[in-house]
């Protein structure tokens, strides 16, 4: 198995934790999703362990993976994974409104190419993706973390893309999206330094068009703001 020198704040025995790019909260759950997560969590979400994940018995079958990363509510989850039946995808967010309302989804939809891990994503990566297993990658509308001392919040910076490349097939994909300018710059910036990464453009992407317009999204349009697509490939 081929290896990749990772930043040693990864480590499983790091003496200081990463810096999360989420912040734990309290949410209240509507009965519809406390619903949601009593039938449905035991079938689609999968638990965080020390394991590696074998894709053909988690999907029971053989299929291209897709990692996403912080799917929200699930809208655009859904609305690729229907489009993309050929595909699977193991989708990660950290709040239990999130993984109720795709659970949900999930159900209305009949879609049965989607799994849920509720957990950090570094972690996550870390321990139970395998190395060079992922056949793509989805990051859409991370929070941005404005103010410049929160920066440091950031999911797309330099360690966490080594991290995120060393656990991707060559010719796989990295398709972030961003309606926060400078962020955007950002990430354009750390994901062109990152050697085994080649961008697909000059610059931003065109938007692909399996990523749909959600309603946050269109909303924004409306208001004047741009959203960024970065895709990069890797070598």
């Amino acid at each position: 198995m081929k290896t990749y020198e990772l930043d040693p704040q990864y480590a499983k025995d790091a003496p200081h934790p990463h810096i999360r790019s989420f912040v734990s909260h309290r949410v209240t759950l509507t009965s519809a999703q406390e619903d949601a997560l009593n039938r449905l969590y035991p079938l689609w979400v999968v638990e965080y362990g020390h394991t590696h994940l074998d894709y053909s018995a988690l999907f029971k079958r053989q299929a291209p993976t897709i990692l996403e990363i912080g799917f929200g509510m699930g809208e655009t989850t859904a609305k690729i994974a229907q489009t993309r039946p050929q595909d699977n995808f193991l989708a990660l967010e950290v709040y239990k409104t999130g993984v109720a309302s795709l659970l949900k989804k999930i159900e209305d939809e009949n879609l049965n190419n989607i799994r849920i891990i509720q957990h950090d994503a570094v972690e996550v990566l870390r321990d139970m993706i395998p190395v060079e297993s992922l056949d793509g990658v989805h990051i859409y509308f991370p929070d941005p973390w404005p103010k410049k001392r929160h920066h440091k919040r950031r999911l797309i910076q330099a360690p966490f893309v080594r991290l995120l490349c060393s656990r991707l097939k060559p010719g796989a994909y990295i398709h972030c999206a961003t309606d926060w300018e400078e962020y955007a710059a950002q990430m354009l910036e750390v994901l062109s330094q990152e050697p085994l990464l080649k961008n697909t453009a000059e610059s931003f992407a065109p938007k692909p068009d399996y990523r749909p317009l959600t309603k946050f999204e269109n909303r924004g349009l409306k208001l004047g703001y741009r959203v960024n697509d970065l895709v990069f490939k890797r070598v």
